[in-house]
């Protein structure tokens, strides 16, 4: 006669595997399990499978399994009053958890609970069982799946520092190299869609008129991208029953850095091993490595996009884009924003600024200046900054020695010509300590002392000039060598018109006074202070 209806739960997760992702042990897998647990039902006359619940790929930190809540809906509707697994660690590794489940949760619904490789049945077990060895081998459990977690973060850390993407799905742009999954390589397709959302937003476009633009072409989202090619990907940000482009979207790719060959990877983590909940980190302790990846963008365009979203604006009614100077132009006195108004007179609109504060009411002056003036202007004094900066003629040239290599770039920079000076000196000051020791000028003790001062200055100077060095490699690598191209140069001194990729990628700041002065503040200008003071072979400086 059957008197127990048994439900037979299975669960094997990644915890359950080695850190490679290989398979543990085949005693732990779903068809091992299974097949013990119908075993031992056919042993017993009076028990009858009455389902299996299987949770593949469920952490056992939790009770958040789809097929464990089903199983428990039966218990409740009275159609279980058995339960077996292979081991107590199958049911759940939180102690606490799998304890109160077991010592009170099943007792209240007359279930049985078997765990047969730990030979444990509740039906049998005395006092002692229940209320000491249960308990330490659910602790047990639970200590093993905190201890995995540390393990599969220390794992998951080193290879992020090794520059190895070890994310689920790649980013939208780039696939997973059929060669090796922890490189990637770029997808043609997306990344031509990403080269796309760049050089709208330089052309001044909001991110919703791109969100916009891409619907309107029909372009698939990123999660409809991926779905078009079979994966198995999900994401919170869906709000329709077909993802479409978002401003939200549209950023999120603009503020990646990922497109530009740079590996970002360590911006969240899990509040803890039982928790599915994740948390960010602050932006100093996520991963960077540098050049893992073919960039799908230029830094310098990266860049450009990042001060366009930084000083961008609402567009004004009707268009997608923000006025030119938007985000950029302020009172010189006051330094609060300038106003931009429209004068319309017989037909004729001239569009002009004003200071904010001024139009309203709150003291300082006008500041007034005609939008085609104040371009003429900054056209022309970026020109002329331009111009200086590559002297045209006789300059070009050593710039474009320095987009080949680093070699001799400290010879621009004074500090480094100072520091290098300081580590001569205390190079002969520590050779010198032999010889009055060898002459009797001074002790063993004072020699010993005075030789670990020494070679404390210098390494510490040896440590600044590394410091000086890398700083110039970064300005130059960065700003004139991979950021700011010859090429825009150039284009800079043809212009006849004023453009605002063009406007942010040099300027930082305008500010207008009264009488129609103007204050052009550049970015770049460390750049621009040593390429202007840059010595000659006589080690004198030449202000250009």
């Amino acid at each position: 006669m059957v008197s127990y209806f048994v439900a037979a739960y299975l669960r094997l997760s990644r915890d359950d595997e080695d850190i490679d992702g290989s398979a543990k042990s085949e005693s732990d897998s779903i068809s091992s399990q299974r097949e013990l647990v119908r075993s031992y039902v056919r042993g017993h006359e009076d028990m009858e499978l009455f389902d299996v619940y299987v949770d593949d790929g469920y952490s056992g930190a939790n009770f958040d399994r789809p097929e464990f809540k089903r199983m428990m809906a039966d218990i409740e509707a009275g159609n279980v009053n058995c339960v077996i697994v292979k081991d107590l660690s199958r049911l759940g590794r939180d102690y606490i958890e799998a304890g109160r489940l077991i010592q009170k949760t099943f007792p209240a619904f007359h279930v049985r609970f078997i765990a047969i490789t730990d030979h444990f049945d509740s039906q049998t077990a005395d006092t002692n069982t229940k209320s000491l060895v249960l308990p330490v081998k659910n602790f047990i459990n639970d200590s093993y799946c905190r201890d995995i977690s540390v393990k599969v973060k220390s794992h998951q850390r080193a290879k992020r520092e090794q520059g190895k993407f070890i994310g689920a799905f790649a980013v939208y742009g780039y696939q997973k190299s059929a060669e090796d999954k922890n490189k990637l390589c770029p997808d043609d397709y997306a990344a031509e869609i990403v080269k796309k959302i760049f050089a709208w937003k330089r052309e001044g476009m909001s991110t919703q008129a791109i969100a916009q633009r891409l619907n309107g072409l029909g372009i698939l989202s990123p999660l409809e991208y991926k779905k078009s090619l079979g994966e198995n990907f999900s994401t919170g940000f869906r709000t329709n029953l077909t993802a479409k482009w978002s401003a939200v979207a549209v950023k999120r790719i603009l503020t990646n850095e990922i497109y530009t060959g740079v590996m970002v990877q360590g911006k969240y983590e899990k509040v803890n091993y039982k928790v599915k909940k994740m948390a960010a980190k602050p932006q100093e302790e996520w991963v960077r490595v540098e050049g893992t990846h073919e960039a799908v963008i230029s830094s310098e365009d990266f860049e450009t996009v990042q001060n366009l979203l930084k000083v961008d604006t609402k567009a004004k009614a009707g268009s997608a884009c923000p006025h030119l100077f938007s985000g950029l132009l302020f009172c010189g006195d006051c330094k609060e924003p300038m106003g931009r108004r429209v004068n319309r007179y017989k037909g004729i609109s001239r569009v002009y600024f004003i200071c904010s504060t001024k139009n309203k009411g709150k003291g300082c002056t006008r500041h007034s200046i005609l939008e085609d003036e104040l371009k003429a202007i900054v056209l022309k004094i970026l020109q002329v900054y331009v111009s200086i900066f590559l002297d045209v003629s006789s300059q070009l040239a050593d710039i474009q020695e320095m987009e080949v290599g680093f070699e001799g770039l400290s010879r621009f920079g004074k500090e480094i010509e100072r520091l290098h000076k300081e580590q001569d000196k205390y190079l002969k000051l520590r050779a010198a300590l032999y010889e009055d020791l060898k002459s009797g000028l001074i002790t063993e003790t004072d020699f010993n002392n005075f030789r670990a001062i020494y070679q404390k200055q210098y390494e510490e100077t040896k440590n600044a000039v590394a410091k000086q060095e890398e700083m110039v490699k970064r300005l130059f690598y960065n700003g004139v060598a991979s950021g700011v191209k010859l090429e825009r140069f150039k284009e800079v001194l043809e212009l006849t018109t004023l453009d605002r990729d063009t406007l942010l990628c040099f300027v930082s700041r305008i500010e207008v006074f009264e009488g129609k002065k103007v204050y052009v503040e550049f970015r770049g200008k460390e750049e621009f202070h040593i390429r202007a003071t840059r010595p000659h072979n006589d080690g004198k400086e030449e202000a250009v």
